[in-house]
C-alpha cells in the first residue's frame, strides 16, 4: 500500500512532467510561426530592409526543452527505479518479517511442545514414582501378613501339639473310663438281660441300649462354651456289629449352634465303637439316637 507522501511525490512528478511538455509544444509553436506585421508595409518606394530573424536561439531552447524533458525523464525513471526497488525492498522486508513471524510462531510452538512433553514427562515419572511406592508398601504390607500368618502357624503348631497331648491323655482316661462303663453296663447288662430273659422285655434292654449310647458319647464329648443346658440334638448314627460307627450327622432337630453341633458328632465318631456287647439283640446297623445334655456332665 502507498503512503501519503509516496502519493504525494508521484503527483508532483505527473505535474512536473506535464509542464515540461507544455512548454515544449510552445516553443514548436513560436518557432514554426510565420511572424509578420499586422499591417501590411506600403510600398513608398522606399528601401526595403530585410529582417533576418536568428532561428539558432530557437533550436537552442528547443534543444534545452528536449533536455529538460529528457532529464525529468531520466529522473522519473529513477524516481521509479527507486520506488520500485524501495517497494521491493519494502515487500521483501515484509517477507523478512512474516517469516522471522513464522520462525518465532514455530519456535514458540516447539516451545510449547518441549514445555508439554517436559509436563507429560514429568507427571509420568511422578506416577511411576507413586506406583513404586504403592508397590513397596503393598509388598511390605504382604511381608507383614506373610510373616504374622508365619507366626500364626507356628502359634497353630503348637497348640496342635498341645491340643493333641491333651486328646492323647483324654483318650486313655476315656478308654479307661469307658473300660469301666463297659464293666458297668456289661454287669448292668447282664442283669438286665436276665431280668429281659425272666420277663420277656427286650423294651429294657432297649432303653438300656440308648442309655449306654448316652453315656457313651456324653463322656466322649468335648464341651464347648457355647453348649447351653436343655439342649437336645437328634443324630443319625450308621454301625456295623461290634459297635463300629461308620458315620454320624445331626439329621433332625437340634438347638444347639454349629460348634456344639460339631462337638456332638465329634463325640460319637472319636469313640470308635459304640457299647455292643450285651446289646446284640436290640442293634441296629442304623439308628436315631437324640443327645440329651441338661447340665449335669
Amino acid at each position: 500500500m502507498f503512503s501519503w507522501q509516496e502519493f504525494s511525490a508521484q503527483s508532483r512528478a505527473f505535474g512536473l512532467a506535464i509542464g515540461v511538455h507544455a512548454l515544449m509544444a510552445a516553443l514548436v509553436v513560436l518557432g514554426t510561426m510565420n511572424w509578420q506585421p499586422f499591417r501590411k508595409p506600403l510600398n513608398l518606394g522606399l528601401t526595403i530592409e530585410a529582417v533576418i530573424v536568428d532561428t539558432s536561439k530557437i533550436r537552442q531552447q528547443r534543444e534545452e526543452a528536449r533536455q529538460a524533458v529528457e532529464r525529468e525523464q531520466l529522473r522519473q525513471q529513477r524516481t521509479e527505479r527507486l520506488e520500485e526497488q524501495r517497494k521491493r525492498e519494502q515487500e521483501q522486508k515484509q517477507k523478512r518479517e512474516l517469516e522471522a513471524e513464522k520462525q518465532r510462531q514455530l519456535e514458540l510452538e516447539a516451545q510449547r511442545k518441549r514445555a508439554a512433553q517436559d509436563k507429560l514427562q514429568k507427571l509420568r515419572m511422578e506416577r511411576e514414582r507413586k506406583l513404586e511406592e504403592e508397590r513397596l508398601q503393598q509388598q511390605r504390607e504382604l511381608d507383614k501378613l506373610r510373616k504374622q500368618r508365619e507366626d500364626a502357624e507356628k502359634q497353630r503348631k503348637l497348640e496342635e501339639d498341645r491340643l493333641k497331648q491333651l486328646e492323647a491323655k483324654r483318650q486313655d482316661e476315656a478308654r479307661e473310663q469307658r473300660r469301666r462303663l463297659e464293666e458297668a453296663a456289661l454287669q448292668k447288662q447282664l442283669q438286665a438281660e436276665e431280668r429281659d430273659f425272666r420277663a420277656g422285655q427286650l423294651a429294657t434292654l432297649s432303653d438300656s441300649y440308648h442309655s449306654a449310647i448316652q453315656s457313651f458319647v456324653t463322656q466322649n464329648w468335648l464341651r464347648p462354651p457355647t453348649a447351653q443346658p436343655g439342649l437336645r440334638c437328634k443324630l443319625k448314627i450308621v454301625q456295623i456289629p461290634g459297635g463300629e460307627v461308620i458315620s454320624a450327622a445331626i439329621a433332625g432337630a437340634c438347638n444347639g449352634d454349629e460348634a456344639t453341633r460339631r462337638s456332638i458328632v465329634a463325640a460319637v465318631e472319636r469313640g470308635g465303637s459304640l457299647p455292643y456287647r450285651g446289646f446284640e439283640d436290640v442293634f441296629q446297623r442304623e439308628i436315631d439316637f437324640i443327645f440329651i445334655f441338661d447340665g449335669d456332665l
